[in-house]
């Protein structure tokens, strides 16, 4: 498994493709060299709502990057223009080889100076459409459960794109994928 980008951004003002006017730090750019981990994510790293993202139990989000076809295609479909790179899904890591449906709340991603445990998936806001530029960006990762997973840090160090990381299994009790569809159900 291998952490193919590490993203940050700092909140901003933006217009989104369908007109609407929001700040967010969804716009996530891939850093070069090595980034630190605190307990409250990455260095350089803001979230605009710390009610819904943020804060100890979701310091970081993380993103399987073999969805990333799948948003390429959804997207063209809706005639939205560019091609996507790492951190467009809103996500801090954008990962290689690990995918939801193997992943556990407790489980721990072991970097060579830090590690990371599972704590919940990530649940799709309005800013999720507005970002990807079209209206059904939320319901389609609802319905293709592909929502990446929230971090919490384990053990503060750095971080930097090329590193492997190891999974280092937990209690095993609730997948993400199972909670991710249990409480989209409710929504």
């Amino acid at each position: 498994m291998q952490l193919v980008s590490v993203n940050t951004a700092r909140i901003e003002h933006f217009v989104a493709t369908n007109g609407q006017s929001l700040d967010s730090a969804i716009r996530k750019r891939a850093r070069t060299g090595t980034v630190a981990v605190g307990p409250l994510g990455l260095d350089g790293d803001e979230q605009a709502d710390p009610t819904v993202h943020g804060g100890p139990a979701k310091a970081v989000y993380a993103y399987p990057q073999e969805h990333y076809a799948f948003w390429q295609t959804v997207r063209g479909q809706a005639k939205v223009a560019g091609e996507l790179q790492p951190g467009d899904c809103g996500e801090n890591l954008t990962l290689l080889g690990l995918q939801e449906s193997r992943v556990w709340l407790g489980d721990v991603l072991r970097f060579p100076d830090c590690e990371l445990i599972v704590s919940e998936p990530r649940y799709p806001c309005f800013k999720f459409n507005a970002h990807m530029g079209f209206n059904q960006a939320a319901k389609l990762m609802v319905q293709s459960g592909y929502c990446g997973f929230y971090l919490a840090v384990k053990r503060e160090g750095t971080i930097a794109a090329g590193q492997s990381f190891e999974l280092i299994p937990g209690a095993r009790e609730i997948g993400v994928v199972e909670l991710f569809k249990a409480k989209m159900k409710k929504a």
